[in-house]
């Protein structure tokens, strides 16, 4: 492979800038850098120079050797100081070595997939951890890179392997005696493996809503403070607000933090019957988004006025609390009447959703293990129909397997990885 090198921290001004370098020529960069190799592993203060002895920095270089690098190839760190000058100098002396190349977006993970220091499962994990925003998305995406799936689906794989095992041998001993009946102990793999399976994937419903955030719409008709509640809970000016009805014509979004869960809430057209072309396309698009979100706050006089399906958890206020003679049931983004109660209200209905999710965390992830629960239930019933289907039986957990190899990259991984790496920044 090329030996490839960039700045592996954010651009601009900072405290520390780290160049990283790896590749089979990653050591030989060092010694043109450094004057000579540092001890892998082990920090060590060097003065860098360019080619022609110019002093570059005095950085802190960590040297790798392969197989105990991040990429599983010999690497190497420069911790520099973080200005931007110094890190220009650094890359610039490295795009001049003969056999070294600016790096793609993502390759230095993309080189940890092809080398097995990481599973594709781990490689999202990883994504997820940069994107993280939430203390939930944080712990969710760390489960993940830890190769807690990865463990899972070898657990899952190994129970169907000997499942495999057990019913080939009866085919390799077709016409002899075989004195053990292996298919109780095949039904006991399968069940096992179907259960954890339906169990996982239940969760991942819940997994890709903390990895992408939920949705909370504010619903209601035109003028009955959405968009004020909409700024109160922001806390800002997020949405225009006048006296006069139809102002807010598109849905409005808000991204929030709410007890460590990723929230948007969107302001929505107010519903009512319009000849205005404009403000009519406005309200079925809050209509739509309405119905798809997790969950809708509808501020209503009455709950004759939702003409939107109610789900069990969404929420049923009354508008302007502060101009009510009880304040009873109702919120007020104008004086802030009740909206604590609201977001507590909201999170707490978020956060029992939010119970029941498992590891996996994408519908990729979930489309993998459904393929391998429905061979499974064919080998299910396979084995009850005795040893004459042994051999379909058989090439059914085999097609489970592959599915669950796909699920951590072990085959079928190319036509995720674009998708997946185009999301990494140079440096990672």
């Amino acid at each position: 492979m090329d030996t490839i090198f960039a700045l592996s921290t954010a651009p601009g001004k900072a405290g520390v800038a780290i160049v990283r370098v790896s590749g089979p020529m990653a050591h030989s960069a060092v010694k043109t850098l450094c004057g000579q190799l540092p001890v892998p592993r082990t920090a060590t203060v060097r003065v860098l120079k360019d080619q022609d002895g110019n002093v570059l920095d005095q950085a802190l270089v960590l040297v790798f050797d392969a197989g105990h690098s991040f990429t599983g190839e010999a690497s190497v760190e420069f911790h520099c100081h973080g200005s931007v000058a110094i890190t220009a100098a650094v890359l610039s002396a490295l795009s001049k070595m003969s056999g070294l190349r600016h790096a793609e977006p993502g390759e230095f993970t993309r080189r940890a997939l092809e080398n097995g220091q990481l599973d594709l499962a781990q490689v999202e994990g990883l994504s997820d951890l940069i994107e993280a925003e939430t203390e939930a998305q944080r712990r969710q995406a760390l489960r993940v890179f830890s190769g807690e799936l990865g463990t899972k689906a070898e657990n899952w794989r190994r129970d169907l392997i000997r499942a495999a095992a057990l019913l080939e041998a009866t085919i390799d001993f077709a016409d002899e005696d075989v004195p053990v009946d292996v298919s109780p102990e095949v039904s006991g793999l399968v069940s096992r493996s179907i259960q954890s399976l339906q169990e996982e994937i239940s969760g991942v419903e819940a997994a890709e809503r903390i990895r992408t955030g939920f949705e909370v719409a504010i619903v209601g008709a035109p003028n009955v403070g959405k968009s004020t509640l909409l700024n109160a809970l922001a806390g800002r000016d997020a949405a225009i607000t006048s006296e006069y009805a139809g102002t807010t014509r598109d849905v409005i979004e808000v991204r929030m933090d709410l007890g460590g869960l990723p929230v948007t809430v969107l302001d929505t057209a107010g519903l009512r019957e319009t000849d205005d072309v404009v403000e009519s396309l406005g309200i079925d698009r809050a209509r739509e988004r309405a119905a798809r979100s997790d969950l809708r706050v509808f501020l209503v006089e009455s709950i004759q006025d939702i003409d939107i399906k109610k789900e069990k958890y969404d929420i049923v206020l009354f508008p302007k609390g502060d101009l009510r003679d009880s304040p009873v049931g109702s919120v007020s983004g104008v004086t802030g009447l009740g909206v604590s109660d609201l977001v507590l209200q909201i999170t707490n209905i978020l956060k029992s959703r939010a119970l029941d999710v498992g590891i996996a965390t994408r519908l990729r992830h979930g489309q993998a293990m459904q393929r391998a629960v429905q061979h499974l239930e064919q080998a299910q019933y396979l084995v009850s129909s005795g040893e004459e289907a042994a051999d379909i039986t058989a090439e059914e957990f085999r097609s489970a397997i592959r599915a669950l190899d796909s699920l951590v990259g072990r085959i079928d991984v190319e036509n995720v990885l674009d998708e997946i790496f185009a999301s990494f920044c140079l440096g990672k």
